[in-house]
């Protein structure tokens, strides 16, 4: 894989960014598709997992970095998440840094493979943060279909048994779901509804 993923995680930043925008604060405590994780926590880790990002792409120590960001206040989670997605941009502004080895939860990779990496993480967290929400905007399909591609080639089922891994196994999707829908069932995820 030879891509430059920066220009599709800028898409995939604006799309969360968009979605954050819509959250009001009494849906904070709501559910998500993320059993452990309620809205609050969900715009957390999709805050702290883009610190973490950013972190990588400057050429610091990404593991050392916790993926969740604490003490936003219920009104600011826009605000936080365009602050860290700012400083994404920047850290990985540099081309030498999509071929240089950095290290992430899965392993030592190349920057390209590592952003790419995130691009589905974050599309990805924008499916659970938006049923979460009842889908109030349409989603880019071209980034979930890239997510879906990269998801399959770096989680066939068999490592799915791996405790360290935060996807279940593959659920079937929903008939006639659009990518964001065969991209959540194959990370193991179920629409609320």
């Amino acid at each position: 894989m030879n891509i430059d993923p920066r220009p599709l995680y800028t898409r995939a930043s604006e799309q969360i960014a968009a979605l954050v925008a819509t959250v009001r604060p009494e849906q904070l405590a709501g559910p998500t598709p993320c059993a452990e994780f309620d809205v609050r926590t969900l715009l957390s880790h999709i805050a702290g997992g883009t610190r973490r990002i950013a972190v990588v792409g400057a050429g610091g120590d990404g593991m050392a970095v916790r993926p969740f960001l604490d003490g936003v206040e219920d009104d600011r989670w826009s605000a936080a998440y365009d602050e860290v997605r700012t400083e994404v941009r920047k850290s990985w502004a540099d081309d030498a840094r999509l071929d240089a080895l950095v290290t992430v939860p899965w392993g030592e990779a190349p920057g390209r493979i590592a952003l790419s990496g995130y691009v589905m993480e974050a599309v990805t967290h924008t499916w659970d943060l938006s049923e979460s929400l009842g889908r109030p905007l349409a989603l880019d399909p071209e980034l979930a279909e890239f997510a879906l591609g990269i998801a399959r080639r770096v989680l066939p089922d068999e490592r799915r048994d791996d405790e360290e891994l935060p996807f279940d196994s593959a659920v079937p999707a929903p008939e006639g779901a659009d990518a964001y829908g065969q991209l959540a069932a194959y990370l193991g995820r179920r629409p609320l509804s």
